[in-house]
C-alpha cells in the first residue's frame, strides 16, 4: 500500500490531459515522503467514467476527477496530511488549464483500513529493498 485511484469522465482522455504523467507524478509524491511509503507497494490507476453527470447534466463538457487514496493503518495523521495535500496540490496543477477551460471540479479522499481483511503477496518489495 498505499493505491491511488481516479476516477476521470471520459471527456478528459486526451493527450493533452496527459494522465500517465499524472499517474507518474503521483506515484514519485508517494515515493517522497520520506519513506512513509514502501516504494514496491505503490499502485495508481485510473477508472475510466463514460457515463456521468455533473450537476444538473445541462452542461456536456462538465468533467470531474477524484482521487481516493487507501492506506494501511500506521501512519501518523500528519503524514496522512502532508501526502494528501501534496497530492492533492498535484491534481490542481495537473488540471489548471482545463480548470480554466471548462466546468470541472477536483476531489480527493484518503481512507485507511486495518490490515485484518486484506491479503496480499508481491515480490516487488524485495526489489527496491536492494536499490
Amino acid at each position: 500500500m498505499p493505491h491511488l485511484s481516479f476516477e476521470i469522465t471520459a471527456n478528459l482522455d486526451r493527450a493533452d490531459c496527459d494522465i500517465p504523467g499524472l499517474l507518474r507524478q503521483s506515484n514519485q509524491v508517494l515515493i517522497e515522503q520520506g519513506g512513509v511509503f514502501p516504494t514496491g507497494g505503490i499502485r495508481s490507476r485510473v477508472h475510466w467514467l463514460r457515463d456521468w453527470c455533473v450537476a444538473d447534466g445541462s452542461q456536456a463538457t462538465d468533467a470531474f476527477v477524484h482521487a481516493t487514496l487507501k492506506v494501511g493503518a500506521g501512519r501518523s495523521a500528519a503524514q496522512l496530511q502532508k501526502t494528501c495535500d501534496e497530492l492533492f496540490a498535484l491534481l490542481c496543477a495537473h488540471f489548471a488549464a482545463e480548470f480554466e477551460r471548462r466546468g470541472l471540479a477536483l476531489s480527493m479522499e484518503c481512507s485507511e483500513f486495518s490490515e485484518a481483511g486484506t491479503w496480499k503477496k508481491n515480490n516487488l518489495h524485495a526489489r527496491y529493498k536492494k536499490a
